[in-house]
C-alpha cells in the first residue's frame, strides 16, 4: 500500500529557490537550514517568499519519491526538488528523466520533463500552471531498467498567491529527527513496511556444539612405546586427513634387559635358523620326489620354515624400532576430517592409553539445545533452531528437512542441569561454528503465531527499552518505543507501538538515533 504524507512548510519556496542554485555552483546548503526552509531566499523568486509549500513522500513498487514544492499558482513558476530512491537497494536514481503531469479539472494536460540534476537522485522540474482549480498530479520516472509512476492524487492550483497563502494551515510542532536523503543514499540504509506474518515460536536456551559421534576419533596408544611419524611427517593441527591414512607408528616398549647387542644376536640367530629351515625343506622335497620320505615330513619342514621366517621378521622389526626405523604398530585415521589436537612429538615415549591425536569431520556438527524442565511443556516437537553469535548481524538458522536433522529429543532430564537435550545434526558448510562452542540458541517449539513483524535489525535496545525509528516523510523520522514478542530468525514480532504499513528503518537505525542525539556527528551538508 502506498502512503503519501503532506507537510505544509511556510516559506518553503525560499528554500527551494536556494536549492535551485545548487546546479549552478554544486555547493549545497546546511541541512539544519534546510529543515527550517527560511534562510535561502533567491532574488529571482522574492515574490514567493511567503507562499506555503509542501513535502510529499510516496512509494511505488520500485521507487520512493520525496518531493518538495511550493503551492501551485496559475501563471507562476513552481520549482520542484524531487528525490528518487530505488527500493531495491535504497540508493539514488542516478539517470533518466522525470515527467510532472497535471491533468483533469476539465482542462488540457500540462507537463514538464527534467533530467537528473548534477546531484544524483535529485530531479528539478519547473512547471508554470496555466489553469486554476483541482488538478491531478502524477510523476513518471523513466530510467535505464527502471520505470515508475507516482500518482499524488488531487492538488489545488490557486488563482493567485493571496489565495494560496489564505489556504495555508498552521504548521504543527515538528519534533522529528532529520536525516537527509544524501545521508541515506551514502550508507547502508533500508526501510521496511510493517506487515503481518506467521512466526514460529522459539525458546531461548543454552546450546553446546560438538563433533558428531560417528565422525570423531580419539587415537590413543594401544601399548607403551615410542611414537614414530609416517613418511609424510607428523600431522599438524588443522590438517585434513582421510580415513585409513597412515599417521605414524607405535614401536612397543622393549623388555628391561634388552639392548642393541641382544637384538643383534637375536637377529643373527633367527637368520641362521631360517637358513637351516629352508635347507631342510629343500632336502626333504628332493627326497619326497624320489619317494624316499613320506609327504608328512615335507609338510612339517615347510611349516618350520614359515615359523623361522616369522621369527626373523619380528627380530628385524624389534631392531628397527630401537634404531628409529618406520616400523611398529601402524596408527591410521579411523575417519576423514581435520586434525583438532596433536598430543605427541616425533620419537616421544608414550604410555598405554595415552591420547595421541584427535580428528573430527567438521563439515557437519552436533548441536545439543538444553531445554529447562519447566519449559518442556511448551515444546510440541522441535522443528529447528537459530543461533546468535557475538559480532554476527545475521542469525545462523537450522531447519529440519533443509540443513538440519533432529537426532533425538531426550526423554530424560539430566539430574544435574535439570534440562533435556534436543540433539541436532547440522550442516556447517559455512564454517561459522566451531566444535566446543557454548552458545545462546533459540529452539523452535513447533507452534506458530500470527502478528505484525519487523526485521530484527530495526529494533534497538535503549536502556532496556525496545525502540524503532519510524519514517514520517522522506527525511523525517520519529523514535517509537515498541513492545516486542517472539523472534524467528531475522524477524521479531511487534505486540504494540506500530501499525500495519508504517515504515521503520531496518538498516541504519543506529545512525538515525545518532542524528537525533548528535546531528553534527553525521555531518549535515544537504544538496537541493
Amino acid at each position: 500500500m502506498n502512503k503519501t504524507h503532506l507537510i505544509l512548510i511556510p516559506a518553503l519556496l525560499a528554500a527551494l529557490s536556494g536549492c535551485s542554485r545548487h546546479d549552478a555552483d554544486e555547493q549545497g546548503h546546511d541541512h539544519a537550514e534546510h529543515g527550517a526552509h527560511d534562510n535561502h531566499a533567491d532574488a529571482g523568486h522574492a515574490a514567493h517568499d511567503e507562499l506555503p509549500g509542501q513535502a510529499v513522500t510516496h512509494f511505488s513498487p520500485a521507487t520512493e519519491l520525496f518531493v518538495e514544492f511550493p503551492s501551485l499558482v496559475r501563471g507562476e513558476e513552481a520549482a520542484f526538488a524531487a528525490h528518487l530512491t530505488r527500493l531495491a537497494d535504497f540508493k539514488a536514481v542516478n539517470a533518466g528523466t522525470l515527467t510532472v503531469r497535471l491533468s483533469g479539472g476539465g482542462q488540457p494536460d500540462e507537463q514538464v520533463v527534467a533530467n537528473v540534476s548534477k546531484t544524483a537522485g535529485i530531479f528539478r522540474p519547473t512547471i508554470k500552471p496555466q489553469y486554476a482549480g483541482k488538478r491531478h498530479m502524477v510523476f513518471v520516472l523513466a530510467a535505464p531498467g527502471l520505470n515508475a509512476t507516482h500518482d499524488l492524487g488531487e492538488v489545488q492550483v490557486f488563482s493567485d498567491a493571496k489565495s494560496a497563502r489564505a489556504a495555508a494551515q498552521e504548521e504543527p510542532a515538528d519534533n522529528s529527527i532529520k536525516f537527509t536523503k544524501e545521508l541515506q543514499w551514502n550508507m547502508d540504509f533500508q526501510l521496511h513496511s510493517v506487515t503481518a506474518h506467521t512466526l514460529r515460536e522459539s525458546l531461548a536456551v543454552n546450546a553446546s556444539v560438538r563433533p558428531r559421534p560417528q565422525a570423531e576419533a580419539h587415537i590413543s596408544a594401544p601399548a607403551g612405546g615410542l611414537f614414530r611419524a609416517s613418511a609424510k611427517g607428523l600431522p599438524q593441527v588443522g590438517e585434513r586427513v582421510q580415513a585409513g591414512q597412515l599417521l605414524g607408528y607405535l614401536a612397543p616398549k622393549l623388555g628391561g634387559d634388552t639392548d642393541v647387542a641382544t637384538l643383534e644376536l637375536a637377529l643373527q640367530r633367527s637368520r641362521i635358523e631360517l637358513d637351516q629351515a629352508r635347507d631342510e625343506r629343500i632336502r626333504l622335497e628332493k627326497l619326497f620326489a624320489a619317494e624316499a620320505v613320506p609327504e608328512k615330513r615335507v609338510r612339517e619342514a615347510r611349516n618350520a620354515e614359515r615359523l623361522a621366517q616369522a621369527d626373523w621378521q619380528a627380530a628385524v622389526q624389534r631392531q628397527a624400532a630401537l634404531q628409529g626405523g618406520a616400523s611398529g604398530i601402524p596408527l591410521k585415521a579411523p575417519v576423514s576430517g581435520v586434525v583438532l589436537a596433536v598430543n605427541v612429538a616425533q620419537g616421544a615415549a608414550v604410555n598405554e592409553g595415552q591420547l595421541l591425536l584427535h580428528i573430527a569431520d567438521l563439515s557437519r556438527l552436533r548441536i545439543d539445545a538444553h531445554v529447562p524442565e519447566n519449559m518442556l511443556g511448551r515444546v510440541v516437537q522441535p522443528t529447528g533452531l537459530f543461533l546468535l553469535q557475538d559480532g554476527d548481524t545475521t542469525p545462523l538458522l537450522f531447519e529440519i528437512g533443509k540443513n538440519a536433522r533432529l537426532e533425538a529429543f531426550s526423554g530424560m532430564v539430566d539430574p544435574d542441569s535439570r534440562t533435556a537435550a534436543a540433539m541436532f545434526d547440522v550442516d556447517n558448510a559455512s564454517q561459522r561454528l566451531r566444535a566446543g562452542m557454548n552458545l545462546r540458541a533459540y529452539l523452535y517449539t513447533g507452534k506458530q503465531l500470527q502478528g505484525l513483524v519487523v526485521p530484527a535489525s530495526a529494533v534497538i535496545d535503549e536502556n532496556g527499552q525496545s525502540v524503532v525509528y519510524v519514517q514520517q516523510d522522506g527525511e523525517a523520522f520519529v523514535r517509537r518505543v515498541v513492545e516486542t514478542g517472539i523472534r524467528d530468525g531475522d524477524w521479531i514480532a511487534i505486540r504494540g507501538g506500530l501499525q500495519a504499513q508504517e515504515r521503520v528503518v531496518s538498516k541504519g537505525a543506529y545512525q538515525v538515533r545518532l542524528a537525533a542525539s548528535a546531528p553534527a556527528a553525521l555531518g549535515h551538508g544537504h544538496a537541493h
